[in-house]
């Protein structure tokens, strides 16, 4: 008999260990974490390993464990509590014998669990439950823990059944024991080791309760794992979790989180999805498994957080588990859009941000799908979504977008706006507004800026050094025939960038044309063998505006009424309006605001006028032929068909053709009243010094009167003192001046223009001194 009940109890020994065994392999080699000795761990084990197999031992030796079991069923066994055992059996527990059987030996327990049984139907006996830490938080009342302990023995031991009621279960007698499962509770570990040991030292035959160090050993590696994971210890984490399996269990989410941040920061981020995936398949607290994928959302990019949300779960109301945090991981996927340009987000969580926004009015939800729409050259959606941020809260990154999206649709002028505000804030704001100057300066034709604006971008330009806003500041200048105002940014530009070859080209052209020989060699020279169009340079003298203005779009321009010249103006002044660009020296020098009205009278030539009775179309001329088109439609007053004729002439091989039609082009849009491009036209072809004076002479006039007109009579007697360093200033352009006095209340003045032009007969001047008198002296003349 007693050979048989060592053939059974060997038998559930060893399938129990086997079994163990076996789980813990197949663990490994599923989730990667090798025995003890092996290669660093790839990942963790997500099961607890079972107690009553050694970590580490991968071999099973039957005869030990035969004769284990044979020493403790005979007469002179120790206490079968002995902790060598592989497999303890319950203290209480024996397997039964038939009733035909002896009476049980004298070492059978005083306590059977149940009725003897026919050998035949005899079971095999349940394995031995260290249930001291169950009784232990039964008798604190502790459900938590009492809770956890049975999920935890009914997963080391599926055919354990718990009490009844677990909280009746009685306080364990040994009150050392006692002690030391408080010390373990209260995390007082290093003593709780003490107080084993001394009790040991001090009672040789006393073993504690494996589950109680096993617990320790634990505990103790947990203490170990989150210390490391707190200094951010990653690779140390990852050992402690491979050397301690037991802890990747669903009741150590915390243990399972902090491993799964290690995996992905020491760049195993598919280990770490692992993890968060193991959660979600194995563990049902609602609240963890939504921390779960909340904290996996801070580390994980878009698709493997696609993978997770796979795995979510229907909610008890219809709708998803994680529903409620949805909005929150929308924003997340947005935002790493926004800086990955390439990620393409799912058109339903576009869609959803897009509620939220307009539902919430949120300006941060705005600013998502602003940025996200400009990193895909969207711009209209996204200068949409970058205003609704912005009146919702007007901040640099708002303005900042709004701003770049307003210069990706050529509206420069609103970004500067947008931008000054906040173009300090950071060095991608400063970037950004510099940005905006340089697009504003850049614009073709020339945009009508305030004083105001001119001064602040002068002085963002010279306060950061900006050279591409510099250089365009000189070709602006030129548009507008500033010559000497050019020459200044252009070598402003140089010193802040002395290899920036389009300001040095911008520099040469101006020099050139102010003739400034020496000035022209020195740069000749400074730039041989690296610009050939600055070493190589023709003879520019007569160059006008920005050599590299584009022309103005065919079919933008509409014909206006010249005004008449002498046309008499209001005698109550108007405020005045002043148009400036700043030098880098801070001179102002005043331009006009908008085209003038005037009809130029340039001597030339008479030409023929049949050809042109009959509307065609130029461009199906030739150069020539249309160049001849083009004088004739003058001659006729036709200026705006003029100006296709001529553009139609442009396109000649023949520099004389180019030059004839760049002339003409710039009289028709005088004669049209359009003298800024006018300006533009003879940039288009080089003219000689006589043609250069004549149209410029004729454009300043024209300026002039476009700026009394609008009532901006300090600009008029700028332009008219620039007129009158060319040509001597003719009578009505005199009393035009006299009336720009007049209007500005500078009576004197007037009074002086007024009597000299009237000196020579003019009516105009007389009728001017009779209005100065009625200002004057209006009791006089009354």
């Amino acid at each position: 008999m007693k050979s048989s009940l060592v053939a059974v109890s060997a038998a559930v020994v060893v399938a129990t260990l086997v079994t163990g065994l076996k789980d813990r392999a197949a663990l490994q080699e599923k989730f990667g974490l090798g025995s003890a000795g092996k290669p660093a761990p790839e990942l963790m084990m997500m099961g607890r390993i079972k107690p009553e197999v050694p970590a580490g031992n991968s071999e099973f030796n039957v005869q030990l464990v035969a004769d284990k079991i044979e020493a403790i069923t005979s007469p002179s066994a120790p206490d079968t509590s002995d902790p060598d055992a592989v497999a303890p059996q319950p203290a209480a527990m024996q397997p039964a014998a038939p009733q035909t059987a002896a009476p049980p030996a004298p070492v059978t327990p005083p306590i059977v669990s149940a009725p003897p049984v026919p050998q035949q139907a005899a079971a095999p006996p349940p394995p031995a439950v260290d249930e001291s830490a169950l009784r232990y938080f039964a008798s604190r009342g502790d459900k938590v823990r009492l809770q956890a302990e049975i999920s935890r023995l009914q997963a080391l031991y599926p055919n354990w059944v718990p009490p009844a009621d677990p909280l009746a279960v009685p306080q364990n007698g040994d009150k050392q024991l006692e002690a030391m499962w408080q010390l373990y509770s209260d995390g007082r570990y290093a003593e709780l080791r003490k107080a084993v040991a001394d009790r040991q030292a001090a009672d040789a035959g006393w073993q504690p309760p494996a589950d109680l160090l096993d617990r320790l050993d634990v505990a103790e590696g947990r203490a170990r794992l989150v210390n490391a994971s707190d200094l951010k210890q990653y690779a140390t984490v990852v050992d402690i979790a491979a050397a301690t399996p037991s802890l990747l269990t669903c009741s150590e989410v915390d243990v399972l989180w902090r491993v799964a941040e290690a995996f992905i920061q020491t760049e195993r981020a598919q280990r770490g999805q692992d993890a968060y995936a193991y959660i979600l398949k194995n563990c049902t607290n609602p609240a963890e498994r939504q921390a779960t994928v909340e904290k996996a959302s801070t580390l994980l990019t878009y698709q493997p957080m696609q993978a997770l949300l796979a795995l979510e779960r229907p909610a008890a109301d219809g709708g998803k588990e994680f529903d409620t945090i949805r909005d929150n991981l929308v924003r997340r996927f947005m935002a790493e859009g926004d800086d990955d340009p390439n990620l393409a987000i799912a058109p339903d969580y576009i869609a959803r941000l897009e509620k939220l926004a307009e539902m919430e009015g949120l300006a941060s939800d705005a600013l998502l799908l602003g940025w996200y729409q400009f990193r895909r050259n969207n711009d209209a959606d996204a200068e949409k979504w970058f205003r609704a941020a912005r009146a919702k809260q007007d901040s640099a990154a708002a303005s900042q977008g709004l701003a770049l999206a307003l210069i990706a649709r050529k509206a420069p002028e609103e970004a500067e706006d947008v931008m000054f505000r906040w173009r300090a804030d950071s060095d991608d704001a400063t970037a950004t507004y510099l940005a905006a100057t340089a697009n504003l300066m850049a614009l073709q034709p020339p945009a009508d800026l305030a004083e105001d604006v001119l001064h602040r971008i002068a002085a963002e330009v010279i306060t950061r050094k900006y050279v591409p806003t510099a250089q365009q500041f000189g070709w602006y200048a030129r548009s507008l025939n500033q010559f000497q105002t050019a020459a200044r940014w252009f070598e402003t530009a140089l010193a802040w960038k002395p290899d920036d070859e389009p300001s040095a080209y911008g520099l040469v052209i101006t020099r050139e044309q102010l003739s400034d020989r020496k000035g022209v060699l020195d740069l000749q020279r400074a730039w041989a063998g690296r610009s050939s169009r600055i070493t190589n340079l023709e003879d520019t003298s007569s160059l006008t505006p920005n050599a590299v203005t584009p022309p103005p779009e065919k079919g933008a321009l509409a014909a206006q009424q010249p005004a008449q010249s002498t046309q008499r103006p209001q005698t109550e002044p108007l405020p005045a309006e002043r148009r400036v660009i700043l030098q880098p020296g801070s001179e102002v020098v005043v331009r006009a605001a908008r085209p003038a009205m005037e009809t130029a009278t340039v001597p030339r030539g008479p030409r023929q006028t049949r050809g042109c009775s009959t509307t065609i179309d130029a461009g199906q001329l030739k150069p020539a032929d249309a160049l001849s088109r083009g004088w004739c439609l003058m001659d006729v007053n036709r200026p705006m068909e003029a100006i296709s004729a001529f553009e139609a002439a442009l396109q000649s091989p023949a520099r004389k053709v180019r030059e004839d039609a760049a002339y003409g082009q710039s009289l028709a849009y005088l004669r049209a009243g359009l003298s800024g491009n006018a300006a533009v036209a003879a940039t288009k072809a080089p003219q000689n010094r006589q043609r250069a004076a004549e149209l410029q002479v004729s454009i300043l006039a024209d300026r002039a009167l476009a700026a009394f007109d609008a009532g901006r009579y300090r600009e008029t007697l700028i332009y008219l003192d620039q007129r009158a360093q060319l040509q001597q200033e003719r009578i009505d352009l005199m009393v035009l001046r006299g009336y720009c006095y007049l209007n500005l209340k500078m009576y004197g003045d007037a009074t002086r223009i007024f009597e000299a032009a009237a000196a020579t007969g003019s009516r105009d001047a007389a009728r001017g001194l009779a209005d100065v008198r009625n200002v004057t002296h209006p009791d006089t003349n009354n």
